[in-house]
């Protein structure tokens, strides 16, 4: 083992006792981060206007202080972009983090502060590998090279210093110079602004090292890894890289696609998976535990306080707000966040549900503005994600994207979902494959179930099997390649439905 592997690690772990008193001490955490920020904030603009100075326990900040959408904030935002600073926060931003989301085609541009930046995005980062080692003291992810697919970086918009650019972008600018040492590719293809030419170039130097982790977002790190087996002529990804640990994935639920990567990307049991909750916004949580699936332990010290909120209160500017020891357990809760980037009572979009308590785990739901709810089902992505990954053990199939919507009642006819699937393996048998991806949905939600009882309200689904590409294709047509855009996996209107079928019937 080389002495770097062994250094690091020791490093790491360092980290881990004080990762197990947050743990043990969720309250006092998260309270003494809520008085850090609102002792910053009151140094702003903004919290001169709430009046931050008088500020002195939660209840009064979630009295005074409205949950903001970026909508809210922007005006803010746009000023510091051009130049003007302390509004949000008191030291300098000159950093943006550029989020396009999936519903709205207009870019975000969320601030990065240093402290953001240190506090938040790289101790998260180091979290994620201390808490992979104590999972796996033997582990020798250090003697190769960290695999990561990064978005790219623009100069500022409006013409004043400081630089905008995906949240992977962001920070691996700002990577320590031992981070860059341990990571692949080299910076300046990490960054390359165009995608296709970046995924040819990344998958070129990546075959030829000794890659022994990958962070990224599962559909995208699939497209990079066809390209490693194209150019090597190899049937599997072990082959290329037979040293390889770990795979890091964050942005998309990672069910639907386990199969896929553990029978035929990296076909052994060695392979290790990680799941990761971060953002544009912040590093939320970490997979604490390999053996609890889909469950993270959220990061109660990364300069971000967090309220949940119950999905009914979910659009109110003052709503019931609970903090981390209010929480219950297995109920939908709507994320706001207070960071040390300036983001005050921000309204995330993602909805969590709470697995555990001290320690406390979470799964991401789904998005607030991502479900199916055209007849009163209520269907989100936590649904459909289980639904399909029954459907796919039911049939031996693997899915690579897909996304779904509701076909409208019309005149005597009633109303369904429709899907359309993108299948890297197809079905044994395509009919139930549908019948079990009904089937499920009717067990994990019951508002669907009642819709569906004896095809009341909602026929079963149709379920679209589209050829391998189609959904990459689509995302092209729309400027929308890269690790920060997602395929929008529900929608309660036919916007994406329509478009992707649209130009397939086109197409034939």
């Amino acid at each position: 083992m080389t002495l770097l592997n062994t250094t690091l690690k020791w490093l790491l772990l360092r980290r881990v006792p004080r990762i197990k008193a947050m743990m043990a001490h969720p309250g006092e955490v998260q309270q003494a981060v809520f008085q850090q920020l609102i002792s910053k904030g009151r140094h702003t603009q903004w919290g001169r206007q709430h009046h931050y100075d008088s500020i002195r326990t939660v209840r009064e900040y979630q009295e005074r202080v409205p949950v903001s959408s970026y909508e809210d904030l922007f005006p803010y935002i746009e000023r510091t972009m051009k130049g003007e600073q302390k509004l949000l926060w008191p030291s300098r931003i000159h950093w943006f983090s550029k989020s396009s989301g999936t519903t709205n085609a207009r870019s975000k541009f969320i601030p990065v502060s240093q402290e953001s930046l240190d506090e938040s995005h790289f101790r998260g980062g180091k979290d994620m590998m201390a808490l992979y080692i104590a999972n796996n003291p033997e582990s020798k992810a250090f003697e190769g090279k960290g695999l990561s697919i990064g978005g790219s970086l623009h100069e500022n918009p409006y013409g004043q210093h400081g630089y905008a650019g995906d949240v992977s972008a962001v920070v691996m600018k700002n990577l320590p110079p031992w981070a860059q040492y341990i990571r692949t590719p080299p910076i300046e293809v990490a960054l390359m602004d165009k995608w296709e030419e970046k995924i040819d170039r990344m998958a070129e130097i990546a075959a030829r090292e000794n890659v022994t982790s990958i962070l990224g977002v599962p559909t995208w790190a699939l497209v990079l890894l066809e390209k490693v087996l194209t150019i090597t002529g190899k049937q599997n990804i072990l082959e290329v890289w037979p040293n390889f640990e770990v795979f890091i994935h964050g942005a998309v639920a990672f069910q639907p696609y386990r199969e896929l990567f553990s029978n035929e990307v990296f076909p052994s049991n060695d392979t290790r998976y990680l799941e990761i909750y971060n953002a544009s916004e912040g590093f939320f949580a970490i997979q604490d535990d390999l053996k609890r699936i889909g469950e993270m332990l959220i990061m109660l010290d990364y300069g971000i306080f967090y309220e949940f909120v119950p999905m009914e209160d979910a659009d109110k500017p003052f709503p019931k707000a609970l903090t981390i020891e209010e929480v219950e357990l297995n109920k939908n809760y709507a994320l706001v966040i207070t960071t040390n980037g300036g983001l005050w009572r921000y309204r995330v979009g993602d909805t969590v549900r709470f697995t555990s308590k001290y320690p406390f785990r979470l799964k991401v739901s789904g998005r607030t503005k991502h479900f199916i709810n055209a007849f009163g089902e209520e269907v989100i992505i936590e649904n459909a994600e289980n639904a399909i990954t029954q459907a796919c053990a039911a049939t031996g199939a693997t899915v690579s994207d897909y996304t779904a919507g509701p076909v409208y009642m019309g005149s005597g006819t009633n109303g369904r979902h429709e899907w359309i699937i993108e299948f890297s393996s197809e079905p044994n048998h395509f009919d139930t494959f549908r019948k079990v991806l009904d089937q499920t949905l009717r067990q994990v939600n019951s508002d669907y179930d009642a819709k569906r009882y004896n095809d009341m309200v909602l026929h079963p689904p149709i379920v679209h099997a589209v050829p391998r590409g189609t959904f990459y294709e689509w995302m092209k047509t729309r400027g929308k390649l890269g690790g920060q855009h997602k395929v929008p996996r529900l929608s309660n209107s036919r916007e994406y439905l329509d478009d992707i079928l649209g130009r397939l019937t086109t197409l034939s």
